[in-house]
């Protein structure tokens, strides 16, 4: 197995910020994602290998395993407790009598792939237990919806790592949300079980709704005289256009609830939130000379 150089796949220094490794790894995944190059083999293995870059040095622990021990960071810890139990062993049969050549003695950093290839690569341990499998690798994914898409639960087929997985979005979730979707993620070593996928929701509203939770917020403008007299208007919810009963002297940012005009409730069928309104009474402009002069005979009996 190579060595992967993860900080050069995603372009940046190895003092590189978290910050930074996220910016670097949406840059190069928005470039190469498949969905925006279906016909090139090339994009689909960079994108691949962008993934896998981000899975490392995007988690904290697995950038210090792999700063540490390079290609074979997953195992770096059971090399260590084996080393370590086989330091203890040869002690021990020390005393009794010399060391064979070959068996033991302290591991140098070019030992590492051969330690690594015995002991997970594939050869039966002489443990009594046998070769121990360990959980493939978790891979992270973000998906960029617009709130729209998340009003009603909706399938889509995703491509991860070149596989196409169909994933059934719930209505209601919420932005930055994550979900997982277990053994999805890159197959296991050894026999053990396969990583898990989590697929992290980017949100964007693009709506004139404002959301907060299962509330949403809207601001509705309403003319002078309709506020004044009261009467009837049209207003825009999430679903469709409902019409409203304004009653007479409705002041200025008077707000109104629709109850069940809101967004679904995550996982829960048919629950909805509210739908707030804020009034915003507009004055007439560009009156005529009759309007001025009626406004005056207004102003004069107030």
């Amino acid at each position: 197995m190579n060595f992967v150089d993860y900080y050069k796949i995603l372009g940046i220094d190895k003092k590189a910020s978290e910050q930074e490794v996220k910016k670097a790894y949406r840059k190069l995944a928005r470039k190469y994602h498949p969905d925006l190059n279906p016909e090139s083999k090339e994009a689909e293995v960079k994108f691949k290998e962008i993934n896998e870059a981000n899975e490392v040095l995007g988690n904290a622990e697995n950038r210090k395993k792999y700063d540490k021990y390079g290609k074979d960071w997953q195992h770096g810890e059971e090399f260590e407790k084996a080393q370590q139990q086989q330091r203890h062993q040869q002690s021990s049969r020390g005393q009794q009598r010399h060391q064979q050549p070959g068996g033991g003695g302290s591991f140098s950093e070019d030992d590492f792939s051969d330690f690594f290839e015995s002991m997970f690569g594939g050869a039966r341990s002489s443990s009594q237990h046998g070769t121990r499998g360990f959980k493939g690798q978790d891979f992270n994914a973000e998906l960029q919806l617009d709130l729209k898409d998340v009003y009603q639960s909706h399938q889509q087929v995703l491509t991860v790592n070149g596989n196409k997985i169909r994933l059934t979005i719930p209505a209601g979730i919420e932005n930055d949300q994550v979900i997982k979707i277990k053994g999805k993620g890159a197959p296991g070593v050894n026999g053990g079980p396969n990583g898990d996928l989590y697929i992290k929701f980017t949100i964007q509203n693009k709506t004139s709704f404002k959301r907060d939770g299962k509330n949403l917020y809207a601001d509705i403008d309403l003319d002078l005289y309709t506020a004044l007299l009261g009467g009837e208007m049209e207003a825009e919810t999430f679903d469709g256009k409902v019409k409203l009963k304004i009653a007479a002297e409705t002041p200025n940012k008077t707000k109104v609830k629709l109850k069940g005009k809101g967004f679904p409730v995550y996982r829960k069928e048919n629950q909805f939130g509210d739908l707030i309104l804020t009034y915003h009474i507009q004055a007439p402009t560009n009156l005529s000379d009759k309007e001025k002069a009626l406004f005056k005979e207004l102003q004069k009996l107030r």
